[in-house]
């Protein structure tokens, strides 16, 4: 008797982690192609083309109203599953409505502000965060910082 095939979402698992992408990213692209596959009325994506992958695409920007970057997010999961899984590369010269790119600047703190919030830190907390200032250092990695990671 011949094995049973792994499940799609599975193979879009065991893709990821033979390319070493953090488990946050498989756990973004594993919800984003499910979120497709549900669009599309629980259709196979083999069946599916550049055509529909347009129109979730364009659902995302007009129904939902993502963040540009959250459609790129999108995009790039969709291409991982044709791409790496389904191992048929998807054209994608098609053409869907973008998110609009925000038109806000990020909120920088001033250097007394940061030094205000800094003197309510202490102990490890205090550590972390002149790490994350001094560094540019995101939380994750702050965390996951070992010793043996610094060089004196």
């Amino acid at each position: 008797m011949e094995p049973k095939p792994n499940k799609l979402l599975d193979q879009v698992s065991d893709s990821i982690r033979r390319k070493q992408y953090s488990h946050r990213t498989e756990r973004a692209y594993i919800n984003w192609i499910r979120q497709y596959i549900l669009f599309h009325d629980k259709k196979h994506p083999k069946v599916l083309g550049a055509a529909n992958v347009a129109k979730f695409l364009t659902y995302l920007a007009v129904e939902r109203n993502v963040a540009a970057s959250t459609q790129n997010q999108a995009f790039s999961a969709i291409l991982f599953l044709y791409k790496e899984v389904l191992k048929r590369p998807l054209e994608t010269s098609f053409q869907f409505i973008g998110a609009k790119k925000p038109k806000r600047l990020p909120i920088v703190l001033a250097k007394s502000e940061v030094q205000q919030v800094l003197r309510r830190l202490s102990g490890t907390e205090y550590l972390i965060g002149q790490l994350l200032y001094g560094s540019g250092l995101r939380i994750t990695e702050a965390v996951r910082l070992r010793v043996q990671s610094i060089i004196f």
